[in-house]
């Protein structure tokens, strides 16, 4: 018969723990202990507390950095778990000095340093450069969208809201005269009718919150002129197109340097369109070379790559004019690639679109005829990249019925054809400019190492360090979670690649008495 080795749980044990012994040299952990303690500026914390002469002592802010700093870099984001991880785990004991604080307080500390977190961010930042981890020949600019804490089933426009609350209110005057009927009946449980009034609660709630929010917010107008879908949970965050779908959430950010990754800006921003936001990116990046004493025109002359999604006449002017050495790629980049020339071998051929050369000018109506007769009038005066034209545009139930629409529309999801006939040229085309900059050989081998230069970091924050979709509302408070977590990030590399014996080698633990 098998033997089994004893145990029994009535035995106990007392281990004697060193908290500072916890945290070995060479982790992370003892890399965000040690920054915290000697290289970020607490004081800035001092303005958000009355309590010298009454109230409850505070937690150290230190203390709390440092759960929260090492409960992201483990994956672990929802305050209730970090407040259980203080209580179990015990590097988490060793960090907090067997502080166990409650998840509100948590959560009230992360919401609440919207003022602290940048200037946090910079410290270590500096840290960064002083270790030379920080290259400043070549950045890289994209972004990562994520789902947040709203609804998608809360969006739509303000017409879209208004059907909705409709659609509401008859199901609740459907219910309460099915509700009128089956009371008629003789048998009905009262548990059954208290159900039916609770249902018939809950979507007239639904109804006074579409009231609610359509009587206190604005129509949101995207650049275009046209109306974007609110949303009633967090209406600065948008719905977004991913890989993964579509989701209601934010887009974050992120300006990295080519040596080690390192971020110099983060930022979310509740739209998915990235090239709004490159100038805004770029001058906070500035902002943040200056502040860690790189200087305001630390950009000047560097390189800098992003992505299609940020090319536009207007962006490519400005980098122009900061003198800063951009890669940015038109849509069409690699059509003209000829690395990429037999892609379409195995694809049916396209028929040939129909051009403006295959239009008829009508001078006396100012106008053009297309092949089949039907006529395209002039709308208006556009401007579009440097130049100035005039547009015409068909009626729609002209294209919507003709025989030729796969031979003249781009695609099946194009309603009109219309014609952008070119007048006049400025005097710099900075799209034009970049075209043939990106074309070369040399713009073509620098954008490659755009992937290898900004996704690793977003492969770090969301894969390694588990942030999947942020969990707070509105973009301040999104914004504090999303630059906590490059902090994290950064720390993580000057853990990895800095050399940090120049500085303090011992550990030093903050003490309350």
């Amino acid at each position: 018969m098998a033997r089994y080795k004893y145990y029994s749980y009535e035995q106990t044990i007392l281990v004697a723990i060193a908290y500072s012994k916890q945290i070995l040299q060479g982790t992370l952990e003892y890399a965000i202990s040690w920054l915290i303690n000697n290289r970020v500026d607490l004081s800035i914390f001092e303005c958000k507390y009355r309590n010298d002469e009454t109230g409850a002592p505070a937690w150290d802010p230190a203390i709390m950095l440092k759960i929260v700093l090492f409960a992201y870099s483990r994956g672990i984001y929802s305050s209730r778990k970090i407040a259980c991880a203080c209580r179990e785990n015990i590097l988490f004991k060793a960090l907090s000095a067997d502080s166990e604080p409650h998840f509100t307080t948590i959560a009230s500390f992360i919401s609440s340093t919207v003022d602290q977190v940048i200037p946090i961010f910079r410290n270590i930042l500096m840290v960064c450069s002083e270790l030379g981890l920080i290259g400043g020949n070549m950045f890289a600019l994209d972004g990562c969208k994520m789902s947040s804490n709203a609804s998608k089933e809360w969006s739509g426009t303000f017409n879209d809201l208004m059907k909705k609350k409709e659609k509401f209110e008859e199901t609740i005057k459907f219910l309460i005269e099915k509700h009128r009927e089956t009371d008629e009946r003789e048998g009905k449980k009262e548990s059954e009718k208290e159900n039916e009034k609770k249902q018939i609660e809950r979507i007239r709630q639904k109804v006074e919150k579409i009231e609610r929010f359509l009587a206190e917010n604005e129509p949101k107008i995207g650049s275009r002129g046209r109306e974007k879908q609110s949303n009633i949970t967090d209406n600065e965050s948008a719905k977004m197109k991913t890989s993964h779908g579509m989701v209601q959430g934010y887009n974050g950010l992120a300006i990295a340097d080519s040596k080690h990754q390192i971020i110099i800006n983060p930022e979310v921003f509740g739209s998915g369109q990235e090239g709004e936001y490159l100038q805004q990116m770029v001058e906070g990046a500035k902002d943040t070379a200056e502040s860690i004493g790189l200087g305001k025109n630390y950009f000047k002359g560097k390189k800098f790559i992003a992505d299609t999604n940020n090319f536009s006449e207007d962006n490519t002017k400005y980098l122009s004019e900061e003198e800063v050495d951009a890669y940015i790629p038109d849509q069409q980049f690699r059509n003209r690639d000829p690395r990429f020339k037999t892609r379409d071998r195995h694809r049916p051929e396209k028929k040939e679109r129909y051009k403006a050369k295959d239009f008829t000018y009508d001078e006396n109506n100012d106008s053009f005829i297309c092949p089949t007769g039907k006529i395209l009038k002039f709308e208006r005066i556009q401007n579009f990249n440097n130049t100035e034209g005039r547009f015409y545009r068909a009626k729609l139930t002209d294209c919507r019925s003709c025989k030729l629409r796969e031979n003249c529309l781009k695609s099946y999801k194009s309603r009109q054809r219309s014609l952008y006939i070119i007048e006049k040229f400025f005097n710099r085309n900075y799209s034009e400019e970049m075209i043939k900059k990106i074309d070369t050989i040399e713009g073509r081998n620098l954008y490659s190492k755009r992937m290898g230069i900004i996704e690793p970091v977003f492969g770090n924050i969301v894969s390694s360090k588990g942030l999947n979709r942020f969990t707070l509302r509105t973009k301040l408070k999104v914004n504090i979670q999303w630059v906590l977590y490059c902090l994290v990030h950064n720390i993580e590399k000057i853990c990895n690649y800095g050399d940090m014996s120049e500085y303090d080698n011992d550990l030093q633990l903050n003490d309350s008495s």
